[in-house]
């Protein structure tokens, strides 16, 4: 009998995607499930390590397994992933009943561990574990940017990015299995191109992969600001397919601390891009990131980002507590801002988006809207509009007859009631 092999995936959607491509390669010669709470022969970390709390769910799952490999259920550890990019030495010296540390560009060397050849008729395979209704798509790796706060170019190196064929064939081979909304990620998606084409070669590939049978619906996530290509918002705004929805991380809004912050565009100019993007693309979507705390922040600045949230009204919005990492330039910052503080000014933060969170969907009752089923739990079918990208934002909340609906088909369907995130309707 085959031997087990359960992928553990922690992190952002890009480490699953390499999970997804080592589960390919080694489907032929194993059993292999991911995130799986059964026993296992064989028990593959994929590790995240972008900020504090991540490197501590990473050591807990690590451990988790080590425990099990002691009580005799499991036979190997392997480790792979950010954490283990970067902490490599450190980890092997201290957790040593796991069999072997790898960095995010090792995948030949994780199956040479486990007695595999990389197999390169695989290539732009994966196993997918989202619904086979959507999937993500990398289309580099890495980020040349210098944002003070961030660690990933010291984990994952300069931008690359992946050849448009290569990025084509996948879909492709993506729509083949069912596929219908390709979600594409990056860290920084603008910056696609410059490094093999020299430009910025983001819109054009969003028409190339419109053109391909099948697919229905393509996401952007992740948009950097600073110098923000004008020709993206036009392939939005004309090719259907592409989502009325932009994931642009923007941080802060105090000039003095996005300088500190390294992110190349002022306060003033992220003002003039966000009324840009809404006069160019009236319906789009906006999700954004912001960071709290960050070193020196002070009342009078935070107030000037509440009242920046207030005036813009994202669609969608996450806030992280700041969180120095070693080696970044903000490290050398004191970190001068008590928790409890920074805490208090996530939640308030929180608090006003969730007041306009349930504004602008009170404004959607009574639409029609187009739905595409992504689950079912009881008699409730949970979907997702074009505003909406899976697991992170709002749901469509539809009472059906028992297996009216199909999972992953698009409904249109009547908003008839919100809440705070979530929209209820009826099927047409």
């Amino acid at each position: 009998m085959k031997k087990t092999i359960n992928i553990v995936t922690l992190g952002c959607s890009k480490n699953l995607v390499d999970s997804e491509v080592l589960m390919a390669q080694l489907n032929n010669d194993y059993l292999v499930v991911h995130d799986s709470n059964d026993k296992a022969d064989i028990i593959i970390i994929n590790t995240c390590g972008f900020i504090v709390d991540a490197k501590e769910e990473s050591v807990d799952t690590i451990l988790r397994a080590v425990r099990s490999k002691i009580k005799g259920d499991t036979e190997k550890i392997l480790v792979t992933g950010c954490l283990s990019e970067r902490y490599k030495e450190d980890l092997a010296g201290e957790i040593k009943e796991v069999d072997g540390f790898f960095g995010v560009n090792e995948l030949p060397n994780v199956l040479n561990a486990l007695d595999i050849n990389f197999k390169k008729e695989l290539i732009g395979e994966r196993v997918l574990t989202t619904p086979k209704h959507y999937a993500y798509v990398k289309i580099s790796e890495g980020c040349s940017r210098n944002c003070s706060f961030c660690a990933i170019p010291l984990i994952r190196g300069k931008h690359v990015s992946k050849p448009k064929g290569e990025i084509i064939n996948e879909v492709k081979f993506l729509a083949k299995q069912g596929v219908k909304e390709v979600i594409l990620i990056a860290q920084d998606l603008t910056w696609y191109g410059l490094d093999i084409y020299k430009k910025r070669e983001l819109p054009d590939l969003l028409n190339r992969i419109s053109e391909i049978e099948g697919i229905q619906w393509i996401r952007l996530h992740y948009t950097y600001p600073a110098n923000f290509p004008t020709g993206l918002l036009n392939v939005m705004h004309n090719n259907s397919k592409v989502c009325l929805y932009l994931d642009i991380p923007l941080q802060h809004i105090s000039s003095r601390i996005l300088r500190s912050m390294k992110r190349g565009l002022g306060g003033h100019k992220t003002i003039d891009l966000i009324k840009k993007i809404k006069r160019t693309i009236p319906n789009v979507a906006l999700r954004t990131t912001l960071i709290v705390g960050y070193p020196g922040e002070t009342e009078e600045e935070f107030e000037q980002l509440l009242d920046f949230v207030m005036e813009s009204k994202f669609d969608r919005l996450g806030v992280f507590i700041y969180s120095p990492e070693e080696d970044t330039s903000a490290f050398t910052l004191k970190d001068n801002i008590p928790d409890e503080i920074k805490e208090s000014r996530r939640d308030r933060l929180m608090m006003l988006q969730q007041e306009i969170s349930y504004e602008l969907n009170k404004q959607k009752v009574g639409s029609a809207m187009k739905v595409i089923i992504d689950s079912k739990e009881g008699d409730k079918y949970i979907g997702r509009t074009e505003f909406d990208s899976p697991e992170v934002d709002n749901e469509v909340i539809i009472k059906a007859p028992k297996n009216s609906l199909k999972i992953g088909e698009y409904y249109n369907v009547i908003i008839s009631g919100s809440d705070f995130f979530d929209l209820y309707g009826e099927v047409i």
